[in-house]
């Protein structure tokens, strides 16, 4: 099994016959550079992978749970093909769900302009949302939390982008961690934070840095502290060791908070 950390992603990918376990075929695991195509209402991003597109998602704002990659950086993208009687939206094959996650580095490759508006390609919904700047602030600063149960849960956990840290959308599962635990009165905290891996399509593996693990068990530590959550005794842990990758990898990169274990 090849494995690599996203620094090394282009050359990984370039190499040939270098083999892993498949992929499972349902998956569609794979980095390419992301493309928009203008539509009369909001544009929608796609991508190309083996042959054939994929819409990955509209242009929404970074509060949205599917935040639109960026142009000039390649994209993991990873998913599974809806049903083939599914309609293709913007032209490409929907996955759902989708996880989207952008790579630091430039990549000069990804120069593909703008495709123009076309009458097939017209979307028949409404855009996300109307226009203006958005809404969304950082960790819990405007966040709405979900509605809450007749009783506070006790475990939350917390999904990420590959290589990624805290965004915007973890602003509701951060504001419902610190509401139950404000009322259940806790006082001990344990977050655990787990280092994950991706099995691409193509039979590469990608492995997170090794730094990352703790990086969002501390991430989260310190944010729920600075909140105002100071009455708790907190228990950080991390593990450094990448989780094995079977193809459906994005619930491995995650960060769990338990309540008064």
């Amino acid at each position: 099994m090849n494995s690599v950390h996203a620094a090394g992603l282009l050359a990984a990918l370039a190499a040939a016959g270098v083999a892993a376990e498949d992929a499972p075929a349902e998956r569609r695991n794979f980095v390419a550079c992301p493309v928009v195509r203008d539509t009369a209402s909001v544009p929608c991003w796609l991508a190309e992978y083996d042959g054939e597109l994929y819409f990955l998602t509209l242009q929404t704002d970074v509060s949205s749970p599917v935040t639109p990659p960026w142009l000039g950086h390649r994209v993991l993208v990873e998913g599974r093909p809806a049903p083939p009687d599914r309609p293709r939206i913007c032209g490409g094959i929907v996955l759902e769900p989708v996880v989207l996650s952008v790579l630091p580095e430039l990549d000069a490759s990804c120069n593909t302009p703008v495709l123009p508006a076309e009458d097939r390609y017209n979307l028949s919904f409404e855009p996300p949302r109307p226009p203006g700047p958005s809404a969304g602030r950082l960790a819990f600063a405007g966040a709405a939390a979900p509605p809450a149960p007749a009783e506070p849960p006790r475990s939350f956990a917390l999904r990420y982008d590959f290589d990624g840290l805290i965004v915007f959308r973890h602003a509701a599962a951060l504001t419902a961690i610190f509401d139950a635990a404000r009322t259940r009165k806790s006082g001990r905290l344990e977050i655990t934070a787990y280092r994950g891996s991706v099995l691409l399509s193509n039979g590469t593996t990608l492995v997170e840095q090794p730094a990352i693990a703790r990086k969002r068990a501390e991430q989260v530590a310190e944010l729920l502290r600075g909140a105002g959550l100071t009455d708790v005794e907190y228990r950080v842990r991390w593990h450094d060791e990448a989780q094995r990758a079977d193809g459906d990898d994005a619930e491995l990169r995650r960060v769990t908070v338990e309540l008064d274990p």
